[in-house]
């Protein structure tokens, strides 16, 4: 199966906001674990408005936390 083409900095993120669990991150999103977990192992592309979610826990936009791995072809 060929990886997602979308990439996100949520484990640097959780991080820099005081060493943040998966726990923290998916409570405050409200998500499961596993959810944290698909996501920063780039398995499961997040919807619009969990990655709006996401984005707004750490102050920061969309395009701040996610970004294309490589460009989406037409």
């Amino acid at each position: 199966m060929a990886e997602l083409a979308i990439g996100n900095h949520l484990r640097r993120l959780r991080f820099e906001h005081g060493e943040m669990t998966q726990d923290a991150l998916a409570k405050s999103a409200g998500v499961t674990r596993q959810t944290v977990i698909s996501l920063e192992a780039g398995r499961y592309a997040p919807s619009l408005e969990l990655a709006m979610r996401l984005a707004h826990v750490f102050g920061l936009g969309v395009d701040d936390v996610f970004f294309w791995r490589k460009p989406p072809t037409p």
